[in-house]
């Protein structure tokens, strides 16, 4: 576990690079280890070598890690597709969701959140390429789920997250995460102030840093290849 370290410094590296790029602070940019698939101990190497937040894309596999590494004190973003049977789970043992594309597990999730702990920090994800085969809601309804969850008790509306199709071409890469920012802008002067852009991955976060990312969610370039879940 030992190149963990060395992978997360490397990554550490590329955003302050491509903040700097595009005069923004590397501070601005948080890193997310995605550890699904990789064990338990992965993680603990993970957070020995300085990272606190980690996401999951399957409800089980995180629920799990995240009772079993509790004393660690890890920050957990569920980031997968979620179905409307599994919002209690993910409600009871995350801090984040970042897939919401439907008002009913919105919903579910608010009814579920412990009262006792903090509200759920969430993003709307956009299906910003128009994949049938990707989860999201399309960008001209995105506004108005926001502002629907936005008034769901429990949770607390952060910002919006996309998952484009894999493209060597800059600007279309560049047109598919500017439209976060487009309908961030939106959504701030129809007085929703969201302070959280979730896109960008191992292969191209420095294209998501530019286009005003604010968290990157990386697996491969800190875990290796993926292992099968």
């Amino acid at each position: 576990m030992t190149s963990i370290s060395t992978n997360l410094q490397a990554v550490r590296d590329r955003i302050r690079a491509a903040a700097q790029a595009c005069g923004r602070g590397p501070e601005e940019v948080v890193l997310l280890a995605v550890s699904k698939t990789w064990p338990a101990e992965a993680v603990r190497a993970a957070a020995a070598a300085g990272q606190r937040a980690f996401g999951e894309n399957y409800v089980q596999e995180g629920c799990a890690k995240a009772e079993g590494l509790a004393e660690l004190g890890l920050e957990w973003h569920f980031i997968g597709p979620l179905q409307s049977n599994k919002t209690r789970q993910v409600a009871m043992h995350f801090d984040w969701v970042h897939s919401i594309d439907r008002l009913k597990i919105a919903e579910r999730l608010s009814a579920q959140r412990d009262v006792h702990r903090p509200p759920l920090n969430v993003c709307i994800q956009v299906n910003v390429s128009g994949e049938a085969s990707k989860s999201g809601v399309a960008p001209a309804d995105a506004a108005a789920l926001a502002q629907a969850v936005a008034g769901l008790p429990r949770l607390r509306l952060r910002g919006l997250m996309c998952i484009p199709e894999p493209t060597d071409d800059p600007a279309l890469l560049a047109a598919r995460f500017g439209v976060l920012g487009e309908l961030r802008a939106r959504l701030a002067g129809e007085g929703l102030a969201l302070d959280t852009l979730s896109m960008g991955m191992s292969h191209d976060l420095e294209a998501a840093i530019a286009a005003g990312s604010t968290m990157v969610r990386v697996g491969t370039a800190i875990f290796g290849e993926r292992r099968q879940a």
